[in-house]
């Protein structure tokens, strides 16, 4: 098995890598969420690349073709596109309210203003 035949791999363990130091390293609440957008998209990835089919076609018959792609993965992933959108929405909206009741969306200031 060739490394670079497998390169979506790669792609997949670096994203999901740098998003997930993303939400544990930084304070910055609008990283973190970024840091989960970029899970989420090495997840997609994942799931899109490991439904291919080499040589398969999309699941029509009448063409003749004898090998069919599974279009469950790509089904999946536009209902994961659709949750993925709405958390990020009520992430946002989470901090918004969060700068209004700290005035500040760097996780150690809230800390510090809570322990007071």
């Amino acid at each position: 098995m060739n490394i670079l035949g497998i390169y979506h791999y790669w792609v997949f363990a670096i994203l999901l890598m740098i998003g997930f130091y993303a939400v544990i390293a930084k304070l910055n609440l609008i990283k973190k969420l970024i840091g989960l957008s970029l899970v989420q998209a090495a997840v997609f990835l994942l799931y899109i690349t490991m439904g291919n089919v080499e040589g398969g076609s999309a699941p029509i018959f009448g063409y003749g073709a004898e090998i069919f792609s599974n279009p469950l993965p790509q089904v999946l992933i536009l209902t994961a596109i659709v949750v993925g959108i709405s958390t990020m929405a009520l992430g946002l909206g989470l901090v918004v309210r969060i700068k209004e009741e700290y005035g500040s969306i760097e996780e150690d200031e809230i800390q510090e203003i809570d322990r007071r």
